[in-house]
């Protein structure tokens, strides 16, 4: 049943954060900022893997400082680590400063990690309208990925114009520093949960505690081979573009440099209105794959997750060994296919993890589930830049994509992992 929801202000303010949340001018260019700035891929893997566990390593003592100081001061607190980084980044000339940089971008990824949905949780539960929750998430959520294509193609006009990529930090200042006043605007009464066990700060709720709870979880889960296969194919497509993602850059530079446009131009004007371009159709393929994904629900979940699986990481090798032989527009188109690919089976994974796992367990299975994801995604960052380094791009990606399609059909086939 569609439910109407009453779009007041509030329900505005929401839309709003998902908006200027995702306006991250700087995402289209990272790599190739950094590039610019004279860091080796191998550099570059260690900041992504280091940004990684400090979001992973931090998210307990974030949701301490949200239970004890409340949500509106733990999400503005990640704003402002936020900002700082993005001063950093632009500031930034040495390879020690951007680990830094990374860091701060890490702590604010941890304090705003689930936040906010526990905000508009409280909003609706308060007002007795918890049953919109999924109407809400959804209406929001697509705010979110407007955001996104809006911010490719304005990244792309900034580059375009001002000849570099430096500025495109100081405007991402600008839609945080906004989101920033956003939340101190929002009403008291989503700052904490009446239900919040660690309300009080209980010894029960403490970082030890806690931490001893997720070694536990992550014990119990283990003695299952089949909760580990569920585990490793659930979280490692994810990892995989994850830490994978940025490598498009440079493809798409290749493939500019070789079209006549621009060419009395730098190579970061000639590439950037381009690139903008292609990001913001790859937001809109993966949107729509998102919304396509419900039609796999016929299917066997596990089997779709096992088959997405495959078909992401073989999209990986045939986008590798295109960039080698030179193909670079095939490589790209290929790459984008990665992108479409985590957007078909992220919602069914839902589905496949309801239909695996005892609910006794689910919590655990997706707390482990998510510290082997950072594990993943910061080996993969590691490895990709070093082979990136040694052999190129292209062979970088083809070889990992190569090996962590072995290691699931590894995985897959050993009866152990089917108990």
């Amino acid at each position: 049943m569609n439910m109407r929801i009453e779009k007041n202000l509030q329900y505005r303010k929401f839309c709003a954060y998902g908006f200027l949340k995702n306006l991250k001018f700087f995402e289209a260019f990272l790599i190739l900022f950094l590039r610019d700035k004279g860091l080796s891929f191998t550099a570059i893997g260690s900041l992504y893997a280091l940004q990684e566990i400090t979001t992973n390593v931090l998210e307990i003592p974030s949701g301490i400082t949200a239970d004890v100081f409340g949500r509106k001061k733990a999400l503005s607190g990640s704003f402002l680590l936020y900002m700082i980084s993005f001063l950093l980044m632009y500031l930034s000339e040495s390879y020690y400063l951007f680990l830094v940089a990374f860091f701060f971008f890490g702590a604010g990824e941890a304090f705003r990690s689930g936040t906010h949905k526990g905000m508009i949780s409280e909003y609706l539960l308060q007002r007795g309208i918890k049953d919109q929750m999924a109407e809400y998430y959804s209406r929001t959520r697509s705010w979110s990925q407007l955001g996104l294509a809006v911010s490719s193609l304005a990244a792309g006009v900034i580059v375009f114009y001002a000849g570099t990529y430096d500025s495109v930090f100081l405007f991402t200042l600008v839609p945080y520093l906004l989101n920033l006043l956003l939340i101190i605007s929002y009403p008291d009464d989503v700052d904490k949960s009446g239900d919040d066990e660690c309300s009080g700060q209980t010894d029960s709720c403490g970082p030890l505690a806690r931490f001893r709870m997720l070694i536990d979880e992550f014990l119990f889960v283990m003695k299952k081979g089949r909760n580990i296969r569920l585990i490793h194919n659930t979280a490692l497509h994810t990892a995989y573009l994850k830490a994978m993602k940025d490598y498009i850059q440079p493809m798409m530079v290749t493939m500019v440099l070789l079209l006549p446009l621009f060419s009395g131009r730098s190579v970061e004007e000639r590439s950037s209105l381009l690139i903008g371009l292609i990001y913001f159709f790859i937001f809109l393929l993966t949107s729509l794959a998102s919304s396509l994904s419900s039609r796999l629900k016929k299917f066997s979940p596990g089997r779709v997750i096992v088959l997405t699986l495959w078909g992401g990481l073989a999209a990986g090798l045939i986008s590798g060994l295109f960039y080698m032989g030179g193909f670079s527009a095939a490589a790209v188109l290929f790459f984008i296919l990665i992108y479409i690919i985590e957007n078909l089976r992220k919602p069914v994974m839902t589905g496949y993890l309801a239909e695996g796992v005892d609910n006794k367990v689910l919590t655990s299975v997706l707390s482990v589930q998510s510290q082997w994801k950072t594990v993943l995604t910061a080996l993969t960052a590691l490895l990709c830049g070093f082979l990136a380094d040694i052999w190129g791009i292209g062979a970088a990606l083809a070889l990992l994509s190569a090996a962590l399609l072995l290691l699931t059909l590894f995985v897959d086939s050993l009866p152990f992992f089917r108990k």
